[in-house]
């Protein structure tokens, strides 16, 4: 997971961003992956792609294979050095990830990574997210 601070928002993504001139998906997410955690990749397979508001397809999440390799803080050289956003790398157990940050999972589409759904499975029924307030 990467960690961005921007202003007084933190949050917990999977490594990525924008593609570059004539790069397609996967060559974008194996460079940002080399960019942001300092390691290589192989591409094991798509496995979800978002889609705008309009209903066009605006993100692509790949399942990187780097074998034995330790992800460590990169940077984002579209994002000048004063104003560096990343701020860490790690590895985290779904339960490590703040439950906000998981939407960017689900949204990412890791409900289709073997293993990812019966983690899920097992946290059981507890809400654990605040409640929305409704007046009546």
């Amino acid at each position: 997971m990467a960690r961005h601070e921007e202003e007084s928002t933190s949050i917990w993504c999977l490594p990525g961003g924008a593609l570059e001139d004539g790069e397609t998906p996967a060559e974008g997410a194996l460079r940002e992956l080399r960019e942001e955690a300092k390691v290589e990749g192989r591409i094991v397979r798509l496995v979800g792609q978002g889609l705008d508001e309009q209903g066009e397809i605006d993100a692509y999440t790949f399942w990187i294979d780097i074998g034995d390799q330790e992800p460590r803080l990169g940077d984002d050289p579209e994002v000048e050095e004063d104003a560096r956003i990343l701020v860490a790398v790690e590895w985290m157990s779904l339960g490590e990830i703040p439950e906000r940050d998981r939407v960017f999972l689900w949204r990412a589409g890791l409900l289709n990574v073997p293993g990812f759904l019966e983690e899920v499975e097992t946290w059981g029924d507890q809400v654990s997210a605040p409640a929305a307030r409704v007046e009546p």
